[in-house]
Parts: C-alpha cells; structure tokens; sequence
C-alpha cells in the first residue's frame, strides 16, 4: 500500500475567524509593541510593514506572547502535571490551576489561567498580517524573507497546536485577517474537523521547516525554532492523530460518538480506524531521528560519563549487549547524571544534543521552592503520588513485584549505613528500604523521608547538607511545619529540577538556572517505538520528502529505540522475546513515558490519546502515611483530604471547555460535548 503523507494537498477550506474581535486584535495597546527597541506605542499602524526591521520585532512580538512552557504548576496555560496522576498537592486551588480543574471549579465561564482561547487567536492574527503585508517593506533580502516568512508560520502553527491540545477542533484562519467593525452575523462560523485541524497545523509545520535554520547560532537566539522543532512537533502531532481516541478506537466512540457538527451532521473525531496513521507517525519520528548537520546527527541522548564513583552496573541480568558501551549498551555513562543533569542545570540547555526544543525557565526555577523543604524556605509541598513512585524498576531492571535476590525490594526495615550511589548523591543510613536498590531515574527525580539534601550555596551551615524527613512531627511535616498545608501530602516531592546546589534561605543561596525541553529526542524515540509496535501485521510505504520508506512493526528497530533510553538509565534492555506480544509492549511503553517523561506535560495528554484516561485518573491517590510518626509513617495510605474524595473524573474532561463568551458570539459554534 502506498500512502503518501509529506506532500500534503491543501486542500481544506479556508476559513476566517472571528472569536478575536477585531478591536481585540488590533494594534492600539502598546503591550503589543513595547518589545522592542524599534517599536513603541507612538509608531503609525502602517508603519510597522514599511521596515523589515519593524516586522521582524512584531513577529518576535507575537511569539514572546506564549507562555514559558515551564508554567505548568502554577498559573499554567495547560491543566499540566497537578491535573492527573502524576502529582498532588495541597496548595491554593487558584494558584494550582490543574488542581482546581480535576476538583471541579474551572467550566466554560470560569477558566482562570486555562482561558487562552483568545490569547493564542491573537498569535495567529498577528502572524497572519505578517503573512499578508510582509511585501510592503522593500528591503527584504530574498533569504530574510524566506526566514521571516518561515518563523512566521512556525509561530502561527504553534498557536493552532496549542489550541488543538487543549481544546480540540478550532476554526482555521488561512492567511485571512478579519475585517473590523461587521455585524456579528460576519463572524458566526462552525468549527473544523479535528482531522482537517491536524493536517493543517502538520503541514504548516512542513512548510516552515523548510527553510529554518538546523540549529540557532548563539546562546542569544537560543529557544528559537528549529527545522528540528518544526519536524518533531509534527511527530508529536503524528502519534496522538493516530491513538485510539482520535482514530476510530473503542474510546473514540466512547467519548466522540455523538459528537456531530450542527451544521452538517459530520463526525468531529473519526469513528473508523485507520491504521496507516501508525505508519504516518513512524515516519516522521524517524525522520528525526534521521536529521543530520553536514554529516552528523542532530540529536542524540545525553549522557555523562562514568567516573570511579559511579554506582557499578549490576551483573546478574541476561542482556548480553547491557555492559557494552553506550549506545550499544549500558556501559562507560553515568546513569544519575545522564538523566539528572538535563533537568537540575548542569548542562547547559543550549549545548545539550538531546533537547530538540527548549528554553530557559524562569517557572520551572521558580516552582522549584514548593518542592523545597521548609527547613531551607521552602513549601514542601509538591507532591509525588505512590503510584510513580512503585513504577520505577529495580537497578537491575526488573519490576518491584519481581525483584532479583542480589537486588531485592523490601517494604520492612532500613538501611544502616551511608552510601555514595553516585558522585554528588548520598543514601542515608535509616532510609526505608523500599527505597533502596532503584533505577537511577528514581534516584534523580523523587524527594523522600530521610532523603539528604545538599543546598550548597549557601554559606550557612544550619541551612545546608539537610537530611528532611516528612514524619507528622518533624519540621517538615504535617504537624512540624509552620502552615499544615506546606507538607507533600503523600511523602513524595519533585527533586527533578533540583540541582546540588540551590537553596532557597541561608546567606549566599541561590538557584542554578534551569531549561524546559518543550520536545527532546527521548520522547521521538518512545514514540517511533509506539507507532511501529502498533501497525500490527500490515507493511505500509511512505513517501517521505520523495522517497519512499517502508514501515512495519520491525521488533528490532521498537527495541533499539526502547533500549537506547532503557541503557542510559543504565538498566538492561529488553530481548526480542520481550516484545512479541504488542499489548505487553505498548505496556512497556506506557510505563517507560510515565517516567522518562516525568512532570515534563506529557501525562494529561498521554492517558487520554489512549483512552486510559477514566481507568487511571479514578486510581485513588496513595502515598506515605503522613499524619504519623515515624513509627506509623511507611505504610500505603489515602492521604487525608478531600481533595481526593472530590478529585473529578468525568468524560467531558478529555478537552478544556470553549470559553463561555465565545459561545455566545457564535450560534453555529458547538461546545465541546459534555460542557
């Protein structure tokens, strides 16, 4: 079967759109040109398109319009990690708005900081006039124009996929801007196609990758799009147009069924399935993993190397390849810094090979301080539930209900003496001994009792080299800390974004700057695994850039992808016969996202493409006991708080709600069902 994807026609009706009104959209705020030394609010309108230099500031203008994609805890633009199984906390609901969305108290009328209907619309009108009056300067150099024109469509993409994600089907504007000051009738339109809606947006992405840069010339530009960037988020967009949701799946017919546009009766979610998708998305994650700069590979894993105080690889596994050197095993690297070092700082994000798209975060810096201890000014408070924590495997690879002799998981008694698993990370003595014995990643990522914290910039000596427990009756517990609500209700906390030296009180603390990977190459490689696990028994040929490519479900290429990520969290990686059954490998998969992409935006939008959504969002939240002394404290809980017993989970969920007002403006516009 030939199926040709990359060449996409354009075919899908233009539409212009008018839930920005125009006097929302026009240029008389000055917020719209104070960015920018060459625009001020006293510039003429037109004026702005008579300049090259003036356009170029007013396209940057419209991208620094999004939101750092580090917000996802408080005040997020996206319900984030506080809105599904991978984090809790007791916070205030106004602040934690993914928090106050799965308790209920967000609808169409009440959004807060998840009301970026309008915001992203003004992106895209902004970018449209670019697109429209761009030849009225006349100083254009035929390059400047191509990237001008390509980072223009890229911005307005990104605005479209950004509505998608959140809210599903939207109308498509085309290049159109709209007219000011017509009657509303002029602007009543129906919303697209969630199908129609994909394509544009991933053919956008296609035409913008053409002519941006393979990577950005300077720490200055740094954050800017790429070909790389345009390419994976298409991959991205690929693999969730594929999932069983959004592609005639039993949960698509579930949620979608009824779902029909008033105006024509027309499914908005496809209700037949069509497993080319899973072709379509294996070709585009593996045209980036293919991407090359005069020879060599884009992306790659990050990986540090070992040093003589890295943890030794285990020896009793039957992976013959496992204490090869990386790539092809998982030997000479240092598992912890490997994964630990792309998130706390360490690496500088602009020189990491592995982040096909990031930025510096002041949010993800910032929201560091409620995982902090209150013992060094922090809220303590960002939680990690039970249920990630028992999903990450032994350091020998296998599962805590299948542990090994050498390497054993145990919930009674402690450990008795201090170790040095890796250089820069201590395990106590008196740490629980369900704590002992896992992966690296767990080790990087999670916060718990008796855990050591090193705060090394300070110069304070009662401020630093911190053991924290989260008993009821210690500091930094329910009962020890000053406010009740500033402990990790299920005894968990985020150290991910943590480095070794930030503090948040003592004389001299400071915080080391952190990046937020918006997409990064162990995500296309999880992804290029999933989509060809899933082609089942079919062969399907892709055309893609003109050349075709054949696509089946190849065990060896799923499992070189999964053992490349399985190997630098130095565990062994899977056997042929480990991924005959694609159930158990889509499994797998699922479980190797919930970790690898820890609390990085991910899980909302991953249970819901594949329909796991109600299954694993009505799992009660479990934790430590924490309203108990130490004595009491390591047994499996259902943290007291009715933030549990009141946590929604209801099908019309899978979308944030159109904004209220928008509704009313537009009578042939449908409300995503259930709201």
């Amino acid at each position: 079967m030939n199926v040709k994807v990359y060449t996409i026609k354009k075919t899908i009706t233009t539409k212009i759109f008018c839930i920005v009104i125009a006097i929302t959209c026009g240029l008389n705020s000055c917020d719209y040109l104070n960015i920018d030394k060459y625009l001020d609010d006293e510039l003429p309108y037109d004026s702005i398109f008579s300049n090259k230099r003036y356009i170029e500031a007013f396209m940057w203008n419209a991208a620094s319009q999004f939101h750092d994609e580090g917000s996802i805890y408080g005040y997020p633009y996206t319900p984030g990690p506080m809105a599904t199984d991978e984090a809790f906390c007791l916070f205030g609901a106004g602040e934690f708005q993914g928090m106050a969305y799965v308790l209920g108290e967000r609808n169409s009328s009440n959004l807060g900081s998840l009301n970026n209907w309008k915001r992203w619309y003004v992106i895209i009108r902004q970018c449209n006039l670019i697109l429209n009056r761009i030849d009225e300067a006349s100083d254009w150099t035929a390059v400047e124009r191509l990237n001008i024109l390509s980072h223009t469509r890229f911005i307005r993409a990104y605005a479209y996929y950004n509505l998608v994600m959140n809210f599903g089907p939207v109308v498509l504007l085309g290049d159109e801007t709209l007219n000011n000051n017509e009657d509303m009738p002029y602007y009543d339109r129906p919303r697209d196609l969630y199908d129609d809606c994909i394509e544009y947006i991933c053919t956008e992405f296609e035409e913008a990758s053409l002519y941006l840069p393979a990577k950005t010339n300077s720490v200055v530009e740094y954050g800017r799009p790429t070909k790389g960037a345009a390419l994976a988020l298409v991959a991205r967009l690929r693999l969730i147009h594929a999932s069983d949701l959004y592609n005639g799946g039993a949960s698509a017919r579930m949620y979608f069924g009824n779902w029909k546009r008033k105006t024509d009766g027309q499914n908005y979610i496809q209700q037949t399935a069509d497993p080319k998708r899973w072709a379509v998305a294996a070709a585009a994650a593996k045209r980036v993993i293919d991407l090359k700069d005069s020879g060599v590979s884009l992306y790659k894993l990050h990986t540090v190397e070992k040093n003589d105080k890295t943890r030794p690889l285990p020896t009793n596994v039957d992976d013959p390849n496992y204490h090869k050197p990386f790539p092809d095993g998982a030997g000479g690297i240092d598992p912890f810094h490997s994964y630990a070092d792309m998130f706390n700082g360490e690496t500088v994000v602009n020189v990491n090979p592995e982040f096909i798209w990031a930025r510096s975060s002041g949010a993800i810096t910032s929201y560091t301080q409620h995982s902090f201890p209150v013992a060094n000014g922090g809220w303590n408070g960002l939680a990690v539930p039970q249920k990630i924590i028992d999903a990450y495997d032994m350091v020998d690879g296998r599962t805590i209900n299948n542990s090994s002799s050498e390497y054993p998981y145990d919930e009674t008694g402690f450990t008795s003496s201090v170790s040095e698993l890796y250089s820069g990370y201590r395990l106590n003595a008196n740490v629980y001994n369900m704590y002992v014995n896992r992966e690296a990643r767990f080790y990087a990522s999670i916060g718990f009792s008796e855990c050591f914290w090193e705060m090394a910039s300070t110069t304070d000596n009662s401020q630093k080299r911190l053991t924290v427990t989260y008993y009821s009756d210690s500091p930094n517990g329910k009962d020890g800390a000053s406010n009740p609500l500033d402990h990790p209700a299920t005894g968990y906390v985020l150290r991910k974004y943590i480095n070794p030296l930030d503090a948040w009180a003592g004389t001299g603390n400071q915080r080391v700057p952190k990046g937020f990977p918006i997409i990064r190459y162990a995500e296309i490689l999880l992804a290029y695994a999933e989509a060809l696990n899933q082609l089942g028994g079919e062969s399907y040929t892709i055309e893609v850039e003109g050349k075709p490519q054949i696509f089946t479900r190849d065990i060896n290429e799923i499992r070189k992808s999964i053992n490349l990520i399985r190997y630098r969290a130095g565990l062994p990686g899977y056997k042929e016969s480990d991924l005959a059954d694609a159930k158990e490998v889509l499994n797998k998969i699922k479980k190797e996202r919930m970790v690898e992409l820890l609390h990085e935006n991910h899980r909302y939008f991953d249970v819901r493409r594949w329909g796991d959504y109600e299954s694993s969002e009505s799992e009660p939240i479990k934790g430590m006991n924490t309203a108990g002394t130490r004595e009491s404290y390591y047994q499996r809980v259902v943290p007291i708080s009715n933030r549990i017993s009141n946590r929604v989970v209801h099908r019309k969920m899978i979308f944030l709600p159109i904004p209220e007002v928008e509704m009313r403006r537009l009578p042939s516009f449908d409300q995503n069902p259930g709201w």
